[in-house]
């Protein structure tokens, strides 16, 4: 599980409430080290282009104010660390969950995300890299695993420490950084807890997971934007489930930024946004051609609806 913290993406900035799961960890001030995609986030805010004097302007010209200044930015890194390490009692036999930090730098916040990982893991991160980069992974050190002694607090040290520097060696790779592997070890489970919990009817509890997975999601997967859609369509709808139609439209704004002509999500969410655009008493004449376009390009019966399609999601 990861901790409830504060989005580190201005995509989901003001949309996820806060979590009550991950109220009660505890998180290291310890400094971490994984750097992760590099120039693909988000500008600095330091340096002779702050937008402080531009308070005045709406939430859109910030974003294309901050794209104009990606020249001056900072580079941008994600860095991990095992801040900590404690003794699970689990079935059949007791098990190490290694907590692990995730800090972003070089953007206009350093906010930290917090996941909790078995050593379990972090084996299938490896065999899942190894399998698709054989020749890249070569020289990355993975620890062993330990038949007897699992729990010693001494090994328990050793290995976090190992641990760390792993995902700092994978950190260096290019290949690894960018990988489906590594996404899904940051991300999945919350997501697949978060995409539950919608099926469920569980919205708040949805966008609670949401909230601490979705801002890592977009981080890691800005060099394939569409990657991110399903889980800010899925806050639109737990938004909107929750009676929360302002934040609701902007989640869907932000998926529809994302998504090219022909993504499977793009019909569905523009009929959703359609609707809540008239809910809110907004125009939905721009929203309602491009849907009419989508649906002109698909001749044959209705496909599903966004919760339909998003219901889908995470069912492994």
């Amino acid at each position: 599980m990861a901790s409830a913290q504060q989005p580190w993406s201005p995509e989901w900035a003001g949309l996820t409430a806060p979590s009550e799961a991950g109220a009660g960890q505890e998180m290291s001030a310890a400094g971490p080290g994984l750097p992760a995609p590099g120039p693909d986030g988000d500008p600095a805010a330091a340096g002779t282009g702050s937008p402080g004097a531009h308070s005045g302007m709406t939430t859109r010209e910030l974003q294309e104010y901050w794209r104009g200044e990606k020249g001056d930015r900072k580079p941008v890194r994600l860095i991990f660390d095992i801040a900590s390490a404690r003794i699970e009692e689990g079935t059949p036999c007791r098990f190490v969950m290694y907590q692990v930090v995730v800090i972003q730098t070089g953007s206009y916040d350093s906010t930290k995300a917090v996941l909790e990982r078995r050593y379990s893991d972090f084996e299938a991160l490896q065999r899942g890299l190894l399998r698709a980069f054989p020749e890249e992974m070569e020289d990355v050190a993975f620890p062993g695993k330990r038949l007897l002694g699992n729990l010693a607090p001494a090994l328990i040290a050793a290995r976090s420490r190992a641990l760390a520097e792993y995902l700092r060696q994978l950190a260096g790779l290019r290949c690894a950084r960018r990988s489906r592997e590594l996404l899904d070890f940051l991300t999945r489970p919350e997501l697949r807890e978060a995409f539950g919990c919608l099926r469920a009817g569980q919205y708040a509890r949805a966008l609670g997971a949401l909230g601490r997975a979705g801002p890592l999601q977009a981080r890691l997967t800005a060099h394939r934007p569409a990657a991110a859609a399903p889980a800010l369509c899925a806050a639109l709808l737990c938004l909107r489930e929750l009676e929360r139609p302002l934040e609701a439209f902007a989640a869907g704004e932000r998926a529809l930024a994302r998504l090219r002509d022909g993504h499977r999500y793009l019909e569905p969410l523009l009929d959703a946004m359609v609707r809540l655009a008239r809910a809110l008493g907004r125009d939905c004449a721009p929203l309602q051609r491009r849907l009419e376009d989508c649906q002109l390009r698909r001749p044959g019966p209705r496909g599903l609806t966004l919760k339909e399609l998003a219901v889908r999601e995470y069912l492994d």
